[in-house]
C-alpha cells in the first residue's frame, strides 16, 4: 500500500468518524430539545420522554434542522406557548454544543 493510499484511507476513516459524531450529537441535541420543549409544554416523566422521542423522529423528515424547528414551533402554537423561533434556534445551538461535548467526554 502506498503512502497516498494510507492517507486516503485515514481521511476516509476520519470523515466517517466525524459524520458518526455529528449524527449522534444531533440526535442527542434533539432529545435534549424535546425535553426542554416538554417542560415548556407542562409535560413530565414518561410523557416528556415520549415527546422528546417524537422530536428525535421529526428530524428524519428532511435534511437540516427545519423539520425539528417546525415540530416544536407547531406544538408550542397548539399549546399556546409563546416562544419565538430565535429562542428555539438559540437553544438548539446551545444543546448541540452540549451534546457534542458529552459524546466526546464519553457520557
Amino acid at each position: 500500500m502506498t503512502t497516498f493510499d494510507q492517507r486516503k484511507d485515514a481521511f476516509e476513516s476520519r470523515f466517517a468518524l466525524d459524520e458518526e459524531l455529528r449524527f449522534k450529537a444531533t440526535a442527542r441535541r434533539n432529545k435534549l430539545l424535546g425535553l426542554w420543549a416538554a417542560e415548556k409544554l407542562g409535560k413530565s416523566g414518561a410523557e416528556a420522554d415520549a415527546y422528546a422521542k417524537s422530536v428525535v423522529l421529526a428530524d428524519f423528515e428532511e435534511a437540516g434542522d427545519d423539520d425539528v424547528l417546525r415540530k416544536v414551533r407547531s406544538d408550542f402554537a397548539t399549546a399556546s406557548v409563546a416562544v419565538p423561533d430565535e429562542e428555539i434556534r438559540r437553544v438548539m445551538t446551545e444543546l448541540l454544543i452540549r451534546a457534542a461535548e458529552e459524546i466526546q467526554a464519553g457520557r
